[in-house]
């Protein structure tokens, strides 16, 4: 099973990112008219937000929260809490919970996840063997440049390629199919990519585009980055002096007689919109610089883009503090205990509570934890050698006349107190019963609405008599009388009167498919028109880490 608190996380990272990058779209939209390479650095943030979740900056928030701080009320921060976190796990409402279905869903996105991840990186791994394959045919070639240059019989256009040590590759005889000017105009175009590190950035976001290759925005990003880095670099080539007409016609004459790269992280000459990439050389409007205004703006999104998760973190951990500074209430416990072993070795066991009192017969601490937390037998696992076998008596008074429900937090505390009992929650899947309707129909009576006793539900040895009481109230009741958990599964609503009466022995054991009138099986079907089949479910279990037998007294 994938933990539910993972699973909330990373729904949690998909929206942080997801947002993020409109975030960083309105500010590209607001710069329109300024400098491209301004535009390629918001949509590479935007695409590195989805390799870093918001929660290490609140986690670096908290490591340095602050241990006195003045009170701050939870409603201040709740609109970056719901942002932060508008998915969370499953909330139990009782310590022990079943699942009513085994949900795969989980298992199978994950399996789909995998299977497209290693999709996208066959895919690129295959199209970097084909650059490699031409790098490694290529020759030295006669130009003396800053980068090295090679000359590659492969018909590819001129490019970058690598990340740390780039080397210039360029298509045999270019230097026959374009002027001077043009060949001028795209070796400068090239060099704008080393300087800028495009490869580098356009490998960054490969890895997004294959960790993510589910989410569109990734991909609509990486179409982004290709178009302002190469309109970043046109507007370069342009300052440097190259004519807009010569720069446009070697492009199209490269576009003509070359292929465009097949690897978005080996920055060529081609890319994007080539019609509009045209049209802008040639009218050669020049960008804008960045004024006050929008430096202050970017400035302002950058700091509260860094600032607000630490903030958060900070809040958290003084009101963590002053939480864990606060006087607590004192876990209830009983006045007086005695525990002490039982010896006689015989078969019966009894658990008396009466106003104020508790008095426990012939109990193994398994029994005792089945008593304290209100669990079957089939949900305790742990409980190896002594714990399942030496038995002891309790007597215990309560401060005042509590009832037993009183007295199970007791039983609890005392039981951590005197028997050193530790334990942790897990999820396991196990053999349940899935309560259903029968393809008869249920004959359940439905409770009357003028009816205006409380709920309430007795089990007997050979009977279950419910008033108003409702479907996942009878299918916990049932799994006393089994041997594992009963899930509810017949989509009955509301409250329901019903008798059940059925002959016990065996029952606990008996296959639902086998007819026998006396069964709990049977009978149910019969008299309540509802059945119960064989089914696997997620069961939370309570699993005993320490335990040592207690002193006496």
């Amino acid at each position: 099973m994938i933990p539910a608190d993972l699973i909330s996380a990373l729904a949690n990272h998909l929206w942080q990112s997801t947002l993020f990058a409109a975030a960083a779209g309105l500010l590209a939209l607001a710069l329109r008219r300024n400098h491209a390479r301004t535009r390629h650095s918001l949509w590479l943030i935007a695409s590195l937000k989805f390799l870093i979740p918001f929660s290490l900056l609140i986690a670096v928030g908290s490591h340095f929260g602050w241990s006195t701080a003045p009170a701050v009320t939870q409603s201040g921060f709740s609109f970056v809490e719901q942002v932060g976190r508008p998915f969370t796990g499953p909330v139990h409402g009782s310590p022990l919970a079943i699942h009513p279905v085994v949900n795969l869903l989980p298992m199978i996105l994950v399996s789909l996840w995998i299977c497209g991840f290693l999709i996208v990186a066959c895919v690129w791994c295959i199209r970097w063997r084909r650059i490699q394959a031409a790098v490694r045919s290529a020759s030295p070639s006669h130009l003396k440049l800053d980068v090295p240059v090679l000359s590659s019989p492969a018909l590819l256009e001129p490019g970058v390629f690598g990340i740390f040590r780039p080397v210039l590759l360029l298509p045999e005889g270019i230097t026959e199919s374009l002027t001077p000017e043009q060949i001028n105009a795209i070796l400068a175009h090239e060099f704008c990519h080393v300087r800028r590190r495009d490869n580098l950035a356009a490998a960054i976001h490969m890895l997004v585009e294959a960790i993510f290759w589910f989410h569109p925005l990734v991909w609509w990003i990486g179409a982004r980055l290709v178009e302002e880095r190469e309109r970043a670099c046109d507007e370069e080539v342009l300052r440097l002096g190259n004519p807009p007409q010569v720069y446009a016609e070697s492009i199209l004459q490269t576009c003509q007689f070359y292929l465009e790269s097949p690897l978005a992280c080996m920055s060529g000459v081609t890319g994007a919109d080539l019609k509009k990439r045209v049209v802008r050389i040639m009218t050669h409007c020049a960008a804008q610089h960045l004024s006050v205004g929008k430096k202050l703006l970017l400035a302002a999104a950058a700091a509260l883009a860094i600032a607000a998760p630490i903030t958060f973190g900070l809040v958290n951990a003084s009101q963590s503090d002053a939480v864990s500074e606060a006087p607590t209430t004192p876990k209830p416990s009983f006045e007086v205990a005695s525990i002490k072993p039982n010896h006689s070795g015989a078969n019966a066991v009894g658990m008396f509570p009466s106003p104020g009192w508790l008095r426990v017969r012939n109990y193994t601490l398994k029994s005792l934890i089945e008593g304290a937390y209100g669990l079957a037998n089939y949900q305790i696992s742990g409980a190896s050698g002594w714990m399942d076998s030496e038995r002891y008596d309790v007597v215990a008074k309560a401060a005042d006349a509590a009832n037993f429900t009183q007295m199970e937090p007791m039983l609890q505390a005392l039981l951590i107190d005197r028997f050193r009992l530790k334990f942790h929650h897990e999820w396991k899947e196990r053999d349940v019963y899935s309560l259903e309707v029968a393809k008869s129909g249920e004959k359940i009576h439905v409770s009357s609405a003028a009816d205006n006793r409380r709920p309430s539900i007795r089990i007997l040895d050979d009977a279950v008599i419910g008033h108003k009481t409702s479907m996942e109230t009878f299918a916990w009741a049932l799994r006393g009388q089994l041997d594992r958990p009963v899930v509810n599964r017949t989509g009955l609503q509301g409250s329901f009167d019903f008798d059940l009466r059925y002959t016990p022995d065996g029952s606990s054991s008996e296959d639902p498919n086998v007819s026998s009138s006396a069964s709990l099986f049977t009978a149910i079907q019969e008299q309540l028109g509802l059945k119960l089949n064989h089914a696997r479910a997620p069961v939370e279990m309570l699993v005993i880490d320490y335990a040592q037998k207690p002193s006496e007294n």
